[in-house]
This record gives C-alpha cells, sequence and structure tokens, in this order.
C-alpha cells in the first residue's frame, strides 16, 4: 500500500535540479553503459550541490524511457537479485533490503526522459515507490533528478 506523502516534505529524499547552460552531463550511460555506481565520502558533494552518500548510484534517463529501461538499468546498477520481480512492489522490496546496509543515492541524468515512453502515471508512480521506501528505510534513500541543459 502505498503511504500519504501529503505531510511529507520531498526535498528530505528529493533533489531536482533544473538544467542550466553551464551543466555538463555528468553520469555514466550516455556513452552506452546504463548506469553505474560509484562511492564517494560522507561529507563530499556531489555536481549536484547534494552531499554524496556512499554507494552512488547514476543513471541516464536515456535508457530508462521505459518501465522496462528503468528496471534492466536498476538491476545492472544494484547488481539486484535474480528473483527481482520487474515491477513497483518488488523494487519497493529489493530498494528497503538495500536500505537496511547502506544508505543510497540514486542520480538520474536528463531526468526529463526517465519513463518518458511509458503513460504519465507511471513517471508518479515511481517517485511514490521511492518516497515510501524514503519514508520507512532505516537508512536515507537520497533522490537526485537532474535536467540536460539545452543544446
Amino acid at each position: 500500500m502505498m503511504a500519504d506523502h501529503a505531510g511529507e516534505r520531498p526535498s528530505e529524499w528529493l533533489t531536482v535540479v533544473p538544467a542550466t547552460a553551464s551543466d555538463e552531463p555528468a553520469v555514466a550511460g550516455t556513452g552506452g553503459d546504463s548506469a553505474a555506481a560509484t562511492h564517494a565520502g560522507p561529507g563530499e558533494l556531489g555536481a549536484s550541490g547534494v552531499e554524496a552518500r556512499a554507494p552512488v548510484v547514476r543513471l541516464a534517463g536515456a535508457v530508462a524511457r521505459t518501465r522496462d529501461g528503468l528496471f534492466a538499468a536498476l538491476t545492472d546498477a544494484l547488481t539486484l537479485p535474480a528473483h527481482f520481480g520487474r515491477n513497483w512492489d518488488a523494487l519497493a522490496d529489493v530498494l528497503r533490503d538495500r536500505l537496511t546496509a547502506t544508505p543510497l543515492t540514486l542520480h538520474v541524468e536528463d531526468a526529463g526522459q526517465l519513463l518518458a515512453d511509458e503513460p504519465a502515471g507511471q513517471h508518479a508512480r515511481f517517485l511514490a515507490v521511492l518516497g515510501d521506501v524514503a519514508a520507512e528505510a532505516p537508512h536515507p534513500l537520497r533522490v537526485v533528478l537532474r535536467e540536460r541543459p539545452p543544446r
């Protein structure tokens, strides 16, 4: 069941970084890789200005235009188990399991493409799943959605 986030401030777990002309793409996946995990020390600031936590999983929005693409990219980046069901409930379960051990930051570059080929409700559903997990998890989940600047 999805939690009611009406009283919750999404800024505690969600950061949206608008595009500016000086932004440069800063994510693996734009050269053929779909996702990458990187590690940063506590207190270090990432390119978005958000405090980095280890690990940081970076996804290119272009490879996650569909649910299948998103689930495939997350499976690769997070090394999800073979039994991952590739649906929203299964994603919530594996993220909760992951967050029992360590915090996680999910950084999506070119976020305007995220689930762009799916019905409009799928993007909202993805954010609702992440919000529910962030509210329940023993370790922080942070999500950074970064837009690519116009060319």
